[in-house]
């Protein structure tokens, strides 16, 4: 028998008290009025969002001691999946600025847009991205010597089967981290929105993004010499994720495209496994934040081996004492080694 009792005067004032303090409580997470009438819940604050991890390891060489930085993207997680919880969300309304990558993450996208209360620096704003286009060129270039004498609509049906298939040539490729002369021209923007927020710190954020400027330059350097001759510049990857690596004289070809989760047709396996024996390549690349089903699975078939090529798009368990420089001379090293240089 369910006997309900008629609360006393107490408990609904104990009741009403526990409801104005829970609206508060969402206030305050939220940005609510008397929050946007001070300029933004963002005012204040000494804390800043990074979308993802590249983005939080320039922020946090940049800000040094003064500002906390927060990744919204947990470990482990895979960056293009992101959904911002209430937590994450709070992060984006109540910190001083917020850093990310424009058409990366949509759910960024959106916070960027309706939730931020402090500054926002999109870096597609301030890195020179690249079209997926312009990366790609030889790819359209291979493509045109396989069909060469086909009819023609056998090299249409092959062309709706390519695995970047539905990609927008078009678009600019977010995953400028890959370049570290791009993640310093970040840093230098960082350092700028930072002085704004902190004058009085100005000097200190202009110092650490020139100590992290001659870091990646130096990185820079160790690529352009340890790529300079190699036996092979082919490089097969999981997904499109290393463009910005050409730039040292690779080609990189895609088993996914864009999305990291796509499944390829089997006309682009194909395609790949008679690349991997005309031009010698002797690995195919998974990465650390998806499964590497569809890598092995070609590498079985075209007998060939596989390695891990870090997105550095976010830590995991196994490389949790890394950083972004140690991870980019693991790629440098696993590249070497897989194409002969």
């Amino acid at each position: 028998m369910n006997l309900r009792r008629r609360p006393t005067t107490a408990a609904l004032t104990v009741g009403a008290l526990s409801a104005t303090l829970s609206l508060s409580g969402c206030a305050a997470l939220t940005g609510g009025d008397d929050a946007n009438d001070s300029g933004g819940s963002g005012e204040g604050s000494r804390t800043v969002a990074a979308a993802l991890y590249p983005l939080a390891y320039v922020a946090e060489r940049v800000a040094g001691d003064a500002f906390d930085v927060e990744n919204l993207t947990s470990p482990g997680g895979e960056p293009h999946d992101l959904e911002l919880g209430v937590r994450e969300t709070a992060l984006v309304s109540d910190s001083a600025l917020l850093v990310y990558v424009d058409s990366l993450q949509p759910a960024v996208d959106a916070a960027a847009e309706e939730n931020a209360g402090g500054d926002v620096l999109d870096a597609a704003a301030v890195v020179d991205l690249m079209p997926f286009e312009d990366e790609h060129a030889h790819e359209e270039e291979h493509a045109h010597e396989d069909h060469e004498g086909h009819e023609e609509e056998g090299a249409d049906e092959h062309a709706e089967e390519e695995g970047h298939e539905g990609h927008d040539h078009g678009e600019l490729d977010p995953h400028f981290w890959q370049d570290p002369l791009r993640m310093a021209e970040l840093g230098d923007a960082v350092a700028e929105r930072l002085a704004e927020i902190d004058p009085d710190e100005a000097d200190t954020f202009t110092a650490n993004a020139d100590a992290l400027r001659s870091d990646l330059e130096a990185l820079d350097e160790e690529y352009v010499a340890g790529l300079a001759d190699c036996r092979t510049s082919t490089v097969v990857t999981n997904h499109d994720a290393f463009g910005y690596l050409e730039k040292y004289g690779l080609e990189l070809e895609s088993i996914a495209g864009i999305s990291p989760d796509a499944e390829p047709s089997p006309g682009a396996l194909a395609d790949l496994q008679d690349l991997i024996r005309e031009d010698g390549i002797t690995t195919v690349f998974s990465e650390s934040l998806v499964s590497p089903k569809t890598a092995e699975v070609l590498a079985d078939d075209a007998g060939v081996r596989t390695d891990v090529l870090d997105t550095i798009e976010g830590l995991t368990d196994d490389n949790a004492d890394e950083d972004y420089l140690s991870l980019m001379r693991a790629n440098l090293a696993a590249l070497q080694e897989a194409n002969g240089c």
